[in-house]
């Protein structure tokens, strides 16, 4: 019966990429969209790209890369802003779709999860340690003292403060940030936020939201620590 599904599905999303300019020998994402840029804006931490989608034509914001006009692009996550303010382009865009994973390829898809196949996780997801150094602010716990302390900052509501270094949206109906303030305990120097806010790459950002421990979301995205639901009550926002 696994057998049977799998291959339904397979054939499902190979079958909604047959229009696709691009053929390619592997599952399409059925979310997957492909898009022709038309222009270029490069900003700070992302860059702007007016793309032609069929008859239609929309910005989208991506993490900074080099685009050309003519480029075929390929994306399945976006999280759409209306009235959207950049800072960088002193600029209000009336739609812009922020996108995670654009791609010169069509966006694969996921095998759908049968049964009890997940495995355990441990550890946290990878991320790269930066040089950073945010003022202490009062009433904001270190990334050191809530991993040093963190059975007592356990369903509590905290405020924490940091660089955002990484930042994706529209992921489990909610967005991602990685702050890193420049302290740690042990191997610990980085903190998940979930938030419904937009913040920019690069950016000193107060969150305010509830910890979580030992939080395992499956597919290896395990968390010793996760800020959930939280507010950025101090950003410059785009």
């Amino acid at each position: 019966m696994k057998k049977l599904i799998y291959s339904l599905f397979v054939l499902f999303v190979l079958t909604s990429c047959e229009s696709e300019t691009t053929k390619v020998s592997y599952a399409v994402d059925p979310n997957n969209k492909s898009v022709s840029v038309e222009n270029v804006l490069q900003a700070n931490a992302y860059t702007y790209l007016e793309v032609k989608d069929g008859s239609d034509q929309y910005w989208i914001a991506v993490p900074t890369m080099e685009a050309a006009k003519g480029d075929k692009l390929y994306f399945s996550q976006s999280m759409e802003m209306v009235d959207f303010y950049s800072r960088d382009l002193d600029r209000t865009f009336d739609k812009v779709l922020f996108v995670d994973n654009i791609s010169n390829n069509p966006i694969p898809a996921q095998m759908p999860i049968m049964g009890n196949q997940q495995q355990p996780h441990t550890g946290n997801p990878k991320t790269e340690r930066k040089e950073v150094s945010v003022p202490h602010q009062e009433g904001v716990v270190t990334i050191q003292e809530l991993f040093d302390n963190k059975d007592a900052y356990a369903n509590k509501t905290i405020k924490v403060s940091g660089e955002v270094t990484k930042f994706n949206t529209g992921i489990l109906g909610t967005n991602w940030a990685h702050i890193q303030d420049g302290t740690s305990s042990g191997d610990h120097f980085d903190l998940t936020v979930t938030t419904d806010d937009i913040v920019p790459l690069g950016d000193i950002v107060v969150f305010e939201g509830t910890i979580v421990l030992d939080k395992d979301l499956g597919s290896g995205y395990y968390f010793d620590i996760l800020m959930e639901k939280a507010k950025a009550t101090r950003a410059a926002m785009y």
